[in-house]
């Protein structure tokens, strides 16, 4: 749920402003690209941080859902698991044309991505190539950390490996985002 939400919002956001016409605009700016991609990415940081409390509080409520760890830890790797895929929905954005376009490439990212990240299925079941896969799927790491914190009530340390992942896995997607978004009107 984080992560659909998060991608479907920031998928929108650059293609609206060349469907709208207002990317001039922005190519007009003195910014660089990676501040247009911060930017784009900044507001709705708050709004997935708000949708994870909400989501960990329903949780508790609903599904009798107790944490076993420190929850501090765990809001603040939910965090930048919801950054991993704010930079994901600024990536299609850069790529797509329309916002349709960018609908339709958000579905065909989720989907698998909720498949092979070991949500539904045991990743040590797959074979070798789809697990390959999984291992650039942020959700692959973010279960980890899930599973680590809520059932296992495991601290940081036992953490270092996914999150070093979903860190690099960040970066190296923003980047990208980057360098495919160009200044110019092609």
């Amino acid at each position: 749920m984080l992560q659909n939400i998060t991608i479907m919002l920031t998928a929108f956001s650059i293609v609206r402003e060349k469907e709208k016409g207002t990317i001039e605009q922005l190519i007009m700016t003195p910014i660089s690209p990676l501040e247009l991609v911060i930017g784009k990415i900044a507001p709705y940081v708050f709004i997935a941080f708000f949708e994870l409390d909400v989501t960990l509080i329903l949780g508790k409520i609903i599904f009798g859902v107790d944490i076993k760890g420190s929850l501090i830890l765990l809001i603040f790797l939910g965090t930048i698991f919801l950054t991993s895929s704010l930079a994901i929905g600024i990536f299609i954005s850069t790529i797509s044309n329309t916002q349709l376009e960018a609908m339709h490439l958000s579905l065909a990212y989720l989907l698998p991505s909720v498949i092979l990240s070991g949500f539904v299925f045991p990743r040590e079941a797959m074979p070798k190539i789809i697990y390959f896969i999984s291992c650039f799927i942020p959700l692959t790491y973010f279960n980890e950390i899930l599973r680590g914190i809520i059932l296992k009530g495991v601290g940081i340390r036992e953490l270092l490996h996914p999150i070093a992942a979903l860190m690099t896995l960040i970066i190296i997607i923003i980047v990208v985002s980057i360098k495919k978004f160009k200044k110019t009107l092609d």
